[in-house]
């Protein structure tokens, strides 16, 4: 047992540590010195995916059902080899969009909807709740474990509690303050928190030294190494089956929904969107990411089984929270200060998931939620407000506060019925509806707002009904009837065996439903009819977005008539006169001024700048409240994209010869250097093979010249001489026969 002032010291000095190091990097990034441009802190951070689920929940898994937990980290390790057909795409999108969340992103890519954006805001608030109180029970659960144990040796219920009393309550307050703190003390246009990327990647660092330090000891020094530790597991009745594939939940397809969920959540949670995609300072990271973020998670899960096996043989009593497991185990063995760090680093896991999730969630509701709904209500009151950051920073910390609250009433009236895993699971398959709008939406250029809307809305209802409502009934607070008899009595509503399919694990039977009727909705949906001109210029965008050197076909919606004051005015009532003031110097730099009356660039450039702060349905709405001119018809707009398609068509030909008379010069020039050095080499033989025939001419001549001036010779010396012209007779001729067959 630790006392209170021991804890909650080494917890504030830790979170004021994370607060420095968040300052750091946001201090850095203004100074123009980013900390996080590399790959390792990008890969590091995208280990927010690890929060207290893989810190405590995963080894709780694991002494349930053995190897089962490792389905939870195939799944993101599946989509990092994806990440550069997939979320290279992504990434590169949002930087020329200026998106800032998922529910922007999905908004955007299907005509800039609001509606489609506030309806992926609703989704995810409610589908993240149970998410956010598994975190707060693993805080909660582990401060009173270090206080009081033994005698704590199972989660303590919140519910039973008064609010004054309960621990996570206080815990919730605190983590209100930080996160405040952290992700909302300016307004960004590029929704870019540097410090806490940096924090993140530090938690990142620390939570993992801290699990495999608890593993070493379990391993090393509680037993004595992996093979005596494994060895008692296989003699145990009760833990041999733990080493086997055969306890899995649901056999194959339990393997294939957990892997499929976590998959989909890695890249679809809005704290994963935003530091895979909005965080991405560089591309070329992603490459780097692709092979070390899977060793990342090969470390952190190294001991996971060890830890539980270990746990199962110390407790064998079974009055420990499977869990906590990773506490309790030195707690056990009086190893204090490894519980402390122990401690920290589910810390750690917690705190980044609800801080990251929250300030992402916050942003989305401002921008999605809340700005739409003003705009649109009282448009007079904003247009009277000369400086609107205040307003929206507003919105955003009070929006963290309501969404770290709603997730402690979860947590204390429905969480506490299920473990870490199993509400982690509920809001996995939430985040998987946004994968077909996502997915289907980047390679087909005909899906549109119709369809998204059809196919999320059927499969957020899905959804709700096998997961959700079920564990609200579970925890008492809505009649469990139909969980059991269906809904009005029928049993093909059963929400865990819907339209009769029986046999799944309720995670499956979600999941298939759901994705059934989301794909099947999108695809029907889209089909029939025709999209709005924005749609199709926004789906050609996001579709062919690799294949694009320029993105600007958005400016082509554009044709009306505003001041160029009116559009600065406009920004620097939601970013700030400094940051206006910032941006419109960068334009007219690259673009050498800017016209008092602005061209379709510089109202595109005004859009994307505000949809950095308010969002791409907001910005539109806003852009289009000064913009006076008539809207553009879809057959004007594809007439514009056709002649740019011509133009760009005929650029590509002109460097395509262009290229083709670089080669055919550079083979000229080749051939030409072949030519000299073939008259350089006929130069030596014509020398070479002269020499030659001279020294036998010679001889030839000096001979008969003898023999011809001196008549008296006798018989024998003129013989010799005759021998000798004939001997190089032949050998002339041999030369000369030589030469022939080379000419050959």
């Amino acid at each position: 047992m630790l006392g209170d002032g021991l804890i909650i010291t080494c917890a504030l000095a830790y979170m004021g540590i994370l607060f420095g190091i968040a300052y750091y990097g946001d201090h850095r990034a203004d100074a123009g010195r980013s900390i996080i441009a590399n790959p390792y802190i990008y890969t590091l951070s995208l280990a927010i995916y690890c929060t207290a689920w893989t810190f405590y929940g995963s080894v709780g898994l694991a002494a349930v059902s053995g190897v089962d937990f490792l389905a939870v980290y195939l799944g993101p390790t599946l989509m990092a080899v994806l990440f550069w057909f997939v979320l290279r795409r992504i990434v590169r999108i949002t930087k020329v969009h200026r998106i800032t969340s998922i529910a922007d992103f999905i908004g955007s890519r299907y005509g800039k909807s609001g509606l489609l954006a506030g309806l992926v805001t609703l989704i995810v608030m409610l589908g993240i709740l149970p998410y956010i109180s598994i975190q707060l029970k693993a805080i909660a659960a582990s401060f009173s474990l270090l206080r009081q144990y033994p005698e704590v040796a199972r989660m303590a219920a919140s519910a039973q509690q008064p609010v004054w009393m309960d621990t996570t309550f206080y815990v919730a307050l605190v983590l209100i303050v930080f996160t405040i703190l952290f992700g909302t003390r300016h307004i960004d246009n590029t929704e870019r928190h540097e410090g806490m990327v940096a924090a993140a990647a530090f938690e990142s660092l620390f939570k993992l030294v801290a699990f495999m330090l608890v593993g070493v000891a379990v391993t090393f020094v509680i037993f004595d190494g992996p093979g005596d530790l494994f060895q008692r597991a296989a003699a145990h009745p009760d833990l041999a089956p733990l080493l086997r594939f055969e306890v899995v939940p649901g056999g194959y397809g339990g393997w294939l929904s957990l892997t499929f969920l976590s998959m989909m959540a890695f890249l679809f949670l809005p704290r994963q969107f935003q530091v895979l995609v909005v965080e991405n300072v560089n591309e070329a990271h992603i490459r780097k990411a692709t092979w070390l973020f899977p060793l990342y998670l090969f470390a952190i899960n190294l001991f996971v089984l060890p830890i539980a096996l270990g746990g199962r043989l110390i407790f064998s009593d079974g009055s420990v929270d499977a869990d906590t497991f990773v506490l309790a185990l030195p707690m056990a063995e009086q190893m204090s200060f490894l519980a402390l760090l122990v401690f920290l680093g589910g810390l750690s896991a917690a705190t980044s998931m609800i801080m990251f999730e929250t300030v992402t969630l916050s942003t989305m509701v401002c921008n999605d939620l809340v700005m739409p709904i003003l705009l649109r209500a009282n448009p007079r009151w904003l247009a009277g407000k000369s400086d609107l950051s205040g307003l929206l920073l507003g919105i955003r910390r009070v929006g963290i506060a309501l969404l770290i609250l709603l997730g402690y009433l979860y947590f204390r009236f429905v969480g506490e019925s299920y473990a870490l895993v199993t509400s982690g699971l509920v809001s996995f398959a939430a985040a998987a509806q946004f994968a077909p709008p996502v997915l289907i939406g980047l390679f087909w250029k005909r899906a549109n707002r119709r369809g998204a809307l059809i196919g999320l809305t059927s499969g957020f209802v899905v959804w709700a009904y096998t997961l959700f409502l079920p564990a609200m009934a579970r925890s008492g607070w809505i009649d469990s009837d139909f969980v059991d008899a269906g809904l009005f009595g029928w049993e093909w509503l059963k929400p865990y065996a819907l339209f009769g399919l029986e046999g799944l694990d309720p995670y499956m039977h979600s999941v298939f439903w759901s994705m059934l009727v989301n794909i099947g909705g999108l695809v029907c949906g889209s089909l029939p009819g025709r999209p709005d001109p924005i749609e199709q210029v926004q789906g050609s965008q996001f579709v062919d977005i690799l294949k694009r050197e320029r993105h600007d076909g958005d400016s082509l919606l554009w044709r009306g008539v505003v001041e160029t004051a009116d559009l600065y005015d406009l920004l620097a009532r939601f970013l700030g006169p400094q940051r206006a003031s910032e941006a419109f110097d960068r334009y007219a730099t690259d673009h050498g001024g800017y016209p008092l009356q602005a061209d379709s660039h510089l109202i595109h450039y005004t859009e994307r700048l505000l949809a950095g702060a308010i969002g791409a349905a907001s910005a539109r709405v806003m852009i289009s409240s000064i913009v006076m001119g008539e809207v553009l018809s879809i057959e004007e707009v594809m007439t514009i994209l056709d002649e740019s398609t011509q133009v760009l068509e005929y650029s590509r030909r002109l460097e395509q010869k262009s290229r083709e008379l670089e080669a055919a010069s550079a083979e000229l020039r080749e051939a030409n250097n072949r030519l000299r050095e073939l008259d350089r080499l006929k130069d030596e033989f014509i020398s070479t093979v002269t020499h030659e025939l001279r020294t036998p001419l010679t001889s030839i001549r000096a001979f008969s010249e003898i023999l011809l001036s001196n008549s008296a010779m006798d018989v024998e010396q003129r013989s010799k001489f005759l021998s000798i012209i004939v001997k190089e007779s032949e050998r002339l001729t041999r030369l000369i026969n030589q030469v022939l067959d080379m000419a050959k």
